[in-house]
């Protein structure tokens, strides 16, 4: 008999998701194993699964996030003979020689009034590489790259502003020179204004807005972006609904190692929504993502385990292991707790003893998580002066 589709996740908590991944920028082969003796019956899933909760975009860059890609460790540059000239220094960067990267930027931005120079100049001085960290001189060298037009140099004056780099935090002098650098086709911050827009709260929501600066960076390979804007694609939030072209967006996510797409690729290919279904492939994802710690693939697996679904044998113990860790993240399931409570006594411990590992994981992530929002929002000590 075929088995019961797996339903797609409805992407209602996107603006949630969004507010989570602006709260960023303020501030893991399955192994099988024998069936147990006289395991129970497989479960039925219900004939359309929803998650607990939807998972949340990915954040947005973190501030501090550097304008170019992370160098190497330092050393003494060898003597350059050839190359264009043009690349010296930002090659001397990539390589981790940075005082050399710094005189060749240094003497560029002079002689020839270099943007990307000047950037690379910011850089340095914002990271401490060379030379000492200076946010006022790299706060600096970028207005003045980003005043003639590099679009590197205005995404990191948005991240210095939303962080309080350059003086006291300013979300709206950070969101113009996300618009700036967007406009110019910087992908991580047409991304990141998309969230802004998604957001409502610095602009009016707008999700056609959105949807077409998430295409601007989905276009540039962004993975992140491409799969938020499946999600928009999937609900038809500013886009019209298109399953097949939110299947494809995320399939590119998928490929770009974005867990939750590889989850809502799963079940579209797992329920043939949106693409010819294909249940091996969806098992495949499910157990990758899984393994990456993502509780609804998590809970997905152990459905697909318990009932030996998309060519996957039947594997009780494997089934109950996943759906503890799964339930210890938040992701509860009735029918799984059902099928674990029928387990014999033997196979139900081999399960726990397998999924102990995780959920002593799982439970310290949520007590650090826990106490650091704590301190987040205890309220300031008052001063010997403030008592009197």
């Amino acid at each position: 008999m075929p088995s019961a589709p797996l339903r797609t996740v409805a992407s209602a908590a996107l603006r949630s998701a969004a507010i989570a991944g602006l709260a960023a920028l303020l501030s893991l082969g399955l192994a099988t194993a024998a069936n147990a003796q006289n395991p129970p019956p497989p479960v039925k899933p219900p004939h359309r699964l929803v998650p607990a909760k939807k998972p949340a975009a990915p954040a947005p860059a973190k501030p501090g996030q550097p304008a170019f890609p992370a160098p190497q460790p330092a050393q003494a540059a060898p003597a350059q003979k050839n190359g264009p000239e043009a690349d010296l220094a930002f090659g001397a960067f990539q390589r981790g020689y940075y005082i050399t990267a710094f005189a060749l930027a240094t003497q560029r931005a002079a002689d020839k009034n270099d943007a990307k120079s000047m950037t690379l100049l910011g850089e340095l001085y914002a990271n401490g590489l060379g030379i000492p960290r200076d946010d006022a001189k790299a706060a600096s060298w970028y207005r003045l790259a980003a005043a003639r037009g590099d679009a590197n140099a205005m995404f990191a004056l948005a991240i210095f502003e939303l962080s309080g780099r350059a003086g006291p935090r300013n979300r709206q002098d950070s969101a113009k020179w996300l618009a700036a650098a967007a406009k110019l086709g910087h992908a991580i911050a047409a991304y990141d204004l998309a969230l802004l827009y998604i957001e409502g709260e610095l602009f009016p929501r707008d999700f056609s807005r959105a949807a077409e600066l998430l295409r601007v960076a989905a276009d540039a390979g962004n993975a992140q972006a491409q799969y938020a804007l499946g999600t928009l694609y999937k609900d038809g939030r500013g886009v019209p609904r298109d399953m097949t072209q939110a299947v494809h967006l995320f399939a590119l996510a998928a490929l770009g190692d974005q867990t939750d797409a590889e989850v809502e690729y799963a079940i579209a290919l797992f329920n043939g929504d949106g693409i010819a279904r294909n249940q091996p492939l969806a098992a495949q994802l499910f157990r990758k993502a899984a393994l990456k710690n993502n509780p609804i693939a998590q809970d997905r697996l152990a459905l697909v385990l318990a009932n030996g679904l998309g060519g996957v044998p039947a594997d009780p113990i494997e089934a109950a292991k996943w759906h503890l860790i799964a339930k210890a993240a938040g992701d509860n399931n009735l029918v799984l707790d059902d099928f674990v409570a029928k387990m014999d006594a033997t196979a139900r411990a081999t399960a726990e003893k397998r999924a102990q590992p995780w959920i002593a994981f799982i439970k310290q992530a949520i007590a650090a998580n826990t106490a650091a929002q704590q301190q987040q929002q205890a309220p300031a000590v008052p001063n010997a002066a403030a008592k009197k």
